[in-house]
């Protein structure tokens, strides 16, 4: 499902003629966080959004995980599962489950450290607690009241910010901004400030800038003639990541976040690259989506996150740390 154009700006009637029921979203969103949540007995650190839709969340959260286990701690990642058919509360085994099993953000975590999924967070973490975790890693959850959170990040992506400002329907906002701003702690702008992100949180909320950076693959790319495609929130930012690496885009192809390829359309895009005499590139995310028997003829290229001051958020990590007497 891709989200409405008007959801990203420009007016029109539409915003307008959907506020009634983006008020009662809004109200409904705002008892239901309002509930309190089971008090877990490790430091609980929640990577969420304002937005429906990706804005960075797994890559902070991934980000985040590898600090704290930097330090020696037993991190578990928790992540509802979207696109995925199982409900859990269940741990991730990549060995057997797929994507359509549990979702692809959470086979990446998993790939990482030990990931649950449920929708149920308390209910998830008991189970993560239950199996050694020192600390919990929620991939969203910002506005999932079950599990009480010791930190909370907003990680917003500077390029689409907040869309609209307008609450589902009418936009893509889960609530509005102040809303979830005033559960975080700080703020995680990801890229340029394009939309006007900085004047539309609390003065106040600390604001920790980072950036994409590409993996490694992407320095073998350089110079090299390729066709890009994707199924994620924001395509354009990978296709621009590529065109940074110094790859030369002869194609590029779009589907919606979480798209579940088949094995007829990945055959038909490497059957365009094949035409255009270029190398088939995509992301991890939409990797693990691909039928196994044909992902080894695509390069996956990965992101990951370069803080501009490093120091900030460990500053923000230490306490949590200090409470994990196990760790190193």
């Amino acid at each position: 499902m891709r989200a409405p154009e008007f959801w990203s700006g420009g007016g029109g009637i539409a915003p307008l003629l959907l506020s009634p029921f983006a008020a009662v979203y809004a109200a409904a969103t705002a008892r239901r966080v309002a509930r309190p949540g089971w008090r877990a007995p490790v430091p609980v650190i929640c990577c969420g959004n304002a937005t429906a839709g990706g804005a960075g969340k797994t890559t902070v959260a991934l980000d985040i995980g590898q600090r704290l286990m930097n330090r020696g701690i037993g991190v578990h990642f928790l992540i509802r599962g979207y696109g995925g058919r199982l409900r859990g509360p269940l741990r991730v085994d990549p060995d057997r489950h797929d994507s359509t099993a549990v979702g692809d953000e959470a086979l990446l975590l998993a790939a990482r450290a030990p990931t649950w999924i449920g929708a149920d967070r308390a209910a998830a973490a008991r189970r993560a607690i239950e199996a050694g975790a020192q600390a919990l890693v929620l991939d969203d959850g910002l506005q999932n009241p079950t599990l009480a959170k010791d930190l909370s990040l907003l990680v917003v992506d500077g390029g689409y910010g907040f869309g609209n400002g307008r609450v589902i329907p009418a936009g893509p906002l889960r609530e509005p901004v102040a809303a979830a701003a005033a559960r975080c702690q700080a703020a995680v702008l990801i890229g340029e400030d394009e939309a006007g992100v900085l004047a539309q949180l609390p003065r106040g909320l600390p604001v920790l800038r980072a950036n994409l950076v590409p993996g490694p693959e992407a320095a073998a790319l350089a110079g090299r003639t390729v066709f890009a495609f994707c199924g994620i929130a924001s395509p354009r930012k990978f296709f621009a990541t590529l065109t940074q690496a110094g790859a030369v885009l002869a194609g590029r192809a779009a589907f919606a976040d979480h798209y579940p390829y088949d094995e007829a359309e990945i055959r038909e895009l490497l059957e365009e690259a094949e035409r255009l005499r270029a190398i088939p590139v995509t992301t991890k995310k939409d990797a693990v989506r691909i039928p196994s028997a044909l992902r080894g003829r695509i390069t996956v290229v990965t992101v990951g996150l370069a803080w501009e001051d490093p120091a900030a958020i460990e500053t923000l990590l230490d306490p949590l740390a200090a409470r994990v007497p196990q760790a190193a």
